[in-house]
């Protein structure tokens, strides 16, 4: 420990804390500083060999009154002691969460104490136990921390007088039937007039009376304590005094002393229940389990694994069969104890009740237990101590049931189940933790394989995919699936597939809790608050697959550090799991039951609940179109519902990030509206993506969502939703290629749009149908559209709409080979873009005159607008745009013989073409391929 003294013999190091604390290095005492640094030293000394994190040891010491710098002071503190604790040894180092204090605890008077006290209280030699007790008691000098008065100290030093006075009465005990009466008689006497209320103490009393023949005033000691608590309590001696009571009056020959022996030796427990058959899978976390296992031969202490995850998802079935699995790596036993943490059985376990479970499998006489739950863990440790032996606590509830069954050697081993992520354990005792997933799609089929049959699960392949999609690989729903379809061997698994997907949860409910999903997963709910339930039933019913904090701020119209810490009580509680981006998802069979309980919240709950979320994901994603197309007209949107804060894009690379991010939620947000009714919002939606799904290639889900919005147009008083409705939705089935379903949208829009006099919608529409006629192949008519929507936008102020306009008949114009007009027309266009900053505008024109350019033999200048426009449509994120004007490129690289830059951008068309789903194009691409690759192969073999 520290450099060997004169006689080569290192001087012992001694750190006091049942008395006044010091430190002494041999006889020589080590300055430790001032008040408050000797608190710092007594935190680490009560807590030696386990981390303490920086800001428990700062409430310790500082108790709510912390400088400013509390945590600078602190490394002060701990710096200076560092420098006076060196000569002897003793490090305080920082270890991943906080400062650990490193020293032999037999070298601290308080972990002597309990060390001893805890073997004198493990071992059946009550002499041997009466030595121990008494060189525990001779460490006290007085008050401990006596120098100490923090809030922390006084806390501790009433614990240790409450431990000191459990090992006076033990020692008593121990002296009694050692025969020790007389010598205990005038202690007993003095004690019991300064605490008559202990009645344990009066019982000891009474027993040394009688030994030492004084029967009489035995009890006429019982006598007065009787009158005393019936006088001044109104209350009689408990039943374990009146019952010594009467055996002294009848003179009960058990009271003689007994025979002082030595008991057998502790048992070796195999308290494991049956291994779980079968066992399917779980490869990684068994690896993962059996990789901690073997780092308890380097480990300095308990090697500890938590396994968490949701109810029914596996975590005792794994524990059991590891632990089988393993049992010859733990010769002295096994100890197993279900604390009912999450159960039908209603309370967890206490702590005391399965500390004492432990004691009685290890074989220690129910009479020689102590009552403090503290005295009682250390006897456990103690029986334990240095022997190979796993320690499986299922189903834990809270750190606190765990941490006094922890042993203190790190030749046990502890492997715990809970649905909580248990972060103390994890923080203060180095847990290993294991969060469990639902099982892969091989490991489900693979348990329907072994309790169905590969007979019965092979002639159904595809009713097996859906049902284990239906189950969603969730272990517990898999097993009571394969239970009803095992029990009925008869029934086609197509019936029970109908079942699970026309009933769901229902489906897996059994009157036998254990037996029931639905019961499995309202365990996890106890323990919340009443907030925390609703919160978890409104994510049942939110729209789309998951949801931001944010979103949840409005779903629950609390403020944002409730909802913050709502949110990680349930991710905690495993009923929600937290993603990348800060996204909150539930597993389908979890959200199916959050759902069944978001019906039972009142009426008014659930749809003031949507609303607000609708309002938040309507407002934001408003406000995200507008950044990304700043020149389309704006619709005034009510003002957001009490509670909604939608947050605000930085700019239109942050709004197209968002709009990425909530597309499904936002498509599923649209479905939500429709189905309560919010016409407006559903209209909404659709213009506020639309910009969005056609720079993303979105076209089905345009489709979608125009078809909704033309449904919620015919409910809404503004004649001019309906024209517009049919115009998107138009375009929108242009770029399918849906010719006919879009002409007859557009013609209809168009229609409406001169019925009520809107010149502006009027030119919108008319460049529609001039795009659509482009896409069907009659430039012809697509050119005189496109001219008629120009001559109006030359009668409307809408310079940006003018250049869109200017431009699509330049193209048109140049496919038809009028370049003269196409370039004029097109230049103007340009003009106009850059002159009121419109990029999109810009890059399409950019395109157009690579177009005109190729075609009149300028191929050089082509590939410069082209890759202008490229760059363009890039930063844009316009991706649909990126893959047309790629495919352009390749036409003039082409002609100019540069064939692997054409093979190059017509490869990254391809590949767009088919995300996108654009079948057409993606086959017309491949075929210029296919040309070019035998155009490089014939002049190669000429």
């Amino acid at each position: 420990m520290a450099d060997e003294g004169e006689h080569g013999v290192a001087p012992q190091v001694v750190a006091g804390v049942l008395g006044n604390l010091e430190v002494r290095w041999g006889d020589t005492p080590v300055p430790v500083g001032h008040a408050r640094q000797k608190a710092v030293l007594a935190v680490l000394l009560v807590e030696v060999n386990r981390v303490v994190p920086p800001d428990r040891l700062i409430d310790r010491v500082w108790v709510g009154h912390a400088p400013g710098r509390a945590r600078s002071v602190l490394r002060t503190y701990l710096s200076n002691l560092r420098r006076a604790l060196a000569p002897t040894g003793i490090t305080i180092t920082w270890r991943d969460t906080g400062y650990l204090l490193a020293v032999d605890p037999d070298q601290v008077d308080l972990h002597r104490f309990r060390r001893l006290v805890a073997l004198a209280r493990a071992g059946g030699d009550l002499r041997r136990a009466l030595t121990l007790v008494d060189e525990s008691l001779a460490l006290w000098r007085g008050e401990p921390l006596a120098e100490l008065d923090t809030e922390w100290a006084r806390s501790v030093r009433e614990h240790l007088h409450r431990e000191r006075a459990a090992a006076r009465a033990d020692r008593v005990d121990w002296a009694l039937a050692c025969g020790q009466h007389g010598e205990v008689l005038p202690e007993l006497t003095a004690r019991a007039a300064e605490d008559p209320w202990d009645e344990r103490l009066t019982g000891q009393v009474m027993l040394a009376l009688y030994r030492s023949g004084r029967q009489a005033e035995a009890l006429e000691h019982y006598q007065r304590t009787r009158q005393r608590l019936a006088e001044e309590l109104g209350t009689d001696p408990g039943p374990a005094l009146q019952q010594l009571h009467q055996r002294i009056l009848t003179a009960d020959p058990t009271l003689t002393l007994p025979t002082v022996g030595t008991p057998p030796p502790a048992a070796t427990p195999r308290q494991l229940s049956a291994p779980p058959s079968p066992f399917i899978g779980r490869d990684d976390e068994l690896n993962h389990l059996h990789s901690a296992l073997d780092a308890v031969k380097e480990a300095a202490t308990v090697i500890i694994s938590v396994l968490a995850g949701a109810g029914g998802i596996g975590k005792t079935w794994l524990a059991l069969h590891w632990a089988h699995r393993h049992a010859d790596r733990f010769p002295d036993g096994q100890l197993f104890v279900d604390l009912h943490g999450f159960s039908p059985a209603g309370d967890p376990v206490d702590p005391a009740v399965a500390v004492r479970g432990f004691l009685d499998a290890l074989g220690v006489d129910s009479n020689r237990i102590p009552t403090d739950l503290d005295a009682q863990a250390a006897l456990y440790r103690s029986l334990i101590a240095g022997r190979r032996m796993l320690i499986v606590l299922d189903n834990a509830a809270t750190s606190d049931q765990v941490v006094p069954l922890l042993p203190g050697t790190p030749t046990c081993t502890v492997l715990v189940t809970s649905r909580r992520k248990l972060a103390s354990l994890i923080d203060r005792h180095g847990a290993h933790h294991l969060q469990l997933d639902v099982l892969s799609q091989g490991e489900a089929r693979a348990l329907l394989v072994e309790r169905l049959g590969n007979e019965r699960v092979a002639a159904e392949p595809d009713t097996v995919d859906e049902l284990i999609e239906l189950c969603g690989r969730y272990p517990l729903a898999l097993s009571i699936t394969a239970r009803h379809a095992a029990t009925r061997p008869n029934v086609p698994l197509t019936e029970f597939t109908t079942e699970l997907r026309d009933l769901g949860l229902d489906v897996l409910d059994d009157d036998d809790p254990a037996a029931s999903l639905p019961a499995v997963l309202s365990w996890s709910l106890r323990g919340l608050t009443s907030e925390q339930r609703v919160m978890f039933a409104l994510l049942g019913i939110v729209p789309g697959p998951d949801v931001t904090l944010p979103a949840a701020v409005s779903l629950t119209g609390m403020s944002l550090p409730r909802t913050r810490k709502a949110l990680h009580v349930l991710e905690d509680a495993s009923l929600i799991d937290r993603h990348a981006r800060g996204r909150y998802a539930m597993h389908d069979l979890v959200r199916g039951y959050a759902t069944t309980l978001a019906h039972d919240l009142p009426e008014s709950v659930r749809a003031l609940a949507l609303a607000r979320v609708v309002d938040f994901h309507l407002h934001t994603a408003h406000t995200a179109h507008h950044l990304l197309d700043p020149h389309r007209p704006t619709f005034q949107l009510d003002p957001p519902a009490p509670g909604v804060h939608p947050p605000t894009p930085a700019d239109a690379m942050a709004a197209m990030a968002w709009l990425q991010a909530e597309h499904v939620t936002l498509l599923a947000t649209q479905r939500t509206a429709a189905a309560l009714g919010l016409h407006h919002v559903v209209w909404h939606l659709a213009w506020a993506l639309d910009d969005f799904h056609v720079r993303q290639a979105h076209g089905r889900d345009a489709l979608v969502a125009w078809r909704a919005a033309l449904k919620a147009a015919e409910h809404l008083p503004d004649p001019a939703a309906l024209s517009r409705a049919h115009r998107f939705l138009g375009w929108a089935c242009a770029r399918l290629e849906l010719h006919e379903e879009a002409a007859e949208h557009l013609d209809r829009a168009l229609a409406l749009a001169v019925h009520h006099g809107h010149p502006a919608e009027q030119a919108h529409t008319l460049r529609a149908l001039a795009s659509a006629w482009g896409r069907r192949g009659d430039d012809r008519r697509a050119l005189d559209h496109a001219r008629r929507a120009l001559d109006l936008y030359r009668t409307l102020d809408q310079p940006v709409r003018k250049a869109i306009a200017l431009n699509v008949v330049g193209w048109y114009a140049a496919r038809l080979g009028d370049f003269d007009t196409a370039r004029d027309h097109c230049h103007a266009a340009l003009a106009l873009n850059r002159q009121h900053s419109y990029p999109d505008g810009e890059a399409a024109t950019l395109d157009s005159l690579g177009l005109i350019a190729h075609r009149t033999g300028d191929h050089r200048q082509a590939l410069a607008h082209y890759h202008h426009a490229l760059a363009l449509y890039r930063t844009l994120g316009n991706t649909y745009e990126v893959a047309n004007t790629l495919n352009n490129i390749g036409a003039p690289h082409t002609t100019l013989g540069h064939h692997e830059q054409a093979r190059a951008v017509w490869r990254e068309a391809l590949e767009l073409y088919r995300e996108q789903g654009r079948d057409a194009d993606a086959d017309r691409v491949q075929r210029q391929l296919d040309d070019l690759d035998n155009t490089t192969h014939h002049e190669r073999s000429t």
